[in-house]
């Protein structure tokens, strides 16, 4: 017998529902999607940036991994970044009280994706490339970095307007160049290799 999956007509339905496993999952256009197992080095990489983002005087408090962003979507869409760095608003926002940031709630500053096995699993590729790029822009969120270990390149995409403006595709011992964040100093090979 073949169970249905799960639809889901508003976040708090989503918010609500437990399988019973540990998986993880984003809610897409209503629907559950799973999460793939994230691959050894994305974990060192999101570590990594996190300690750097501290070095460089972003409060702990406004780093976050595991916070759920609801998007802008013609049906409800919650993603799950692999790293948020929050505004004081936006972090504000969603501790008081909030399991998700709400579409209505300030957005964060910055949402970081590590794609997962891009070269083996397309739809996690065009969902980090495609599908989040156009709803982060919606949701109004300043920088975007997509981080591609298959690839070996950080994109960094800054918000103008409604969409996102590439500001780089950074290889190698190229500095990353943040809009958002202009005094960070950090190559995209120290990224892609966690530091190492």
């Amino acid at each position: 017998m073949t169970q249905a999956k799960p639809r889901f007509r508003t976040i708090e339905e989503y918010l609500d529902y437990d399988d019973g496993t540990d998986t993880r999952y984003e809610l897409v256009n209503g629907e559950l999607v799973e999460m793939p197992p994230e691959m050894p080095i994305n974990n060192l990489i999101v570590s990594f940036l996190f300690a750097t983002f501290l070095r460089i005087g972003i409060p702990h408090y406004r780093l976050v991994i595991g916070h759920q962003v609801v998007t802008s979507s013609t049906k409800v869409t919650a993603r799950q970044p692999d790293l948020v760095v929050h505004t004081e608003e936006s972090v504000s926002a969603i501790l008081s009280g909030s399991r998700v940031l709400q579409a209505e709630m300030p957005p964060p500053l910055l949402v970081v994706e590590v794609v997962s096995n891009s070269e083996g699993d397309k739809r996690s590729r065009d969902r980090d490339y495609v599908e989040k790029r156009k709803e982060y822009a919606l949701r109004g969120i300043a920088e975007y970095w997509i981080i591609d270990p298959n690839l070996n390149t950080v994109t960094v995409l800054a918000l103008n307007g409604d969409e996102y403006q590439e500001i780089g595709c950074f290889q190698d011992n190229h500095c990353i160049v943040s809009p958002v964040f202009p005094a960070l100093e950090i190559t995209a090979k120290q990224i892609l290799q966690a530091g190492m």
